[in-house]
């Protein structure tokens, strides 16, 4: 189903970056290949959506050097409370944090403002938790969609905007 697609194009994008790119394809394939259920086309399509996103010039930082993948998060985001997550993947740079979360729905959104709100409220808590560890850097985050594949940066303001919904909640 679609949740297996994604859990296995997540696994996909949490190792492949560690690997030399010439290597990649052949390291997917090798690795959904132990998924004996899955078809030879099944397998072609999740290692293509996967190396879609890691080929994309656009991506070059979010896997380049010094990102990490599933790096747990905890803390306390204000509205709420004491948060505990992991990111899909994390970069760390002198001046910014950027914080990413890889999403499979088919087909991805137009626009981050028709992305659920669900996952714009996970990045709002996650950049809040973040501004806390960092307080110096700009904390950015960002979806990242298999389907296209496509980048879409979460504007500040939606993350402000659902942080203080979800503090609305909380409080009633």
């Amino acid at each position: 189903g679609r949740y297996r697609r994604g859990d296995l194009i997540h696994r996909l994008l949490q190792l492949l970056p560690d690997i030399a790119g010439p290597e990649r394809e052949a390291a997917a394939l090798r690795l959904l290949s132990r998924e004996r259920d899955l078809t030879d086309m099944q397998r072609r399509e999740m290692a293509a959506a996967a190396l879609g996103v890691l080929g994309d010039p656009q991506f070059a930082a979010v896997f380049g050097p010094g990102s990490r993948a599933e790096v747990a998060v905890a803390g306390h985001a204000p509205g709420a409370g004491p948060v505990s997550g992991r990111v899909d993947r994390l970069l760390v740079e002198p001046d910014r944090v950027l914080v990413i979360d890889f999403k499979t729905n088919r087909p991805a959104p137009a626009r981050i403002e028709d992305a659920d709100p669900a996952y714009i409220r996970q990045m709002a808590v996650y950049a809040a938790v973040l501004k806390t560890i960092f307080p110096d850097r700009k904390v950015e985050t960002a979806l990242v969609w298999t389907d296209g594949p496509r980048l879409m940066t979460v504007p500040e303001k939606l993350t402000a905007q659902a942080l203080a919904r979800l503090a609305a909640s909380v409080d009633s």
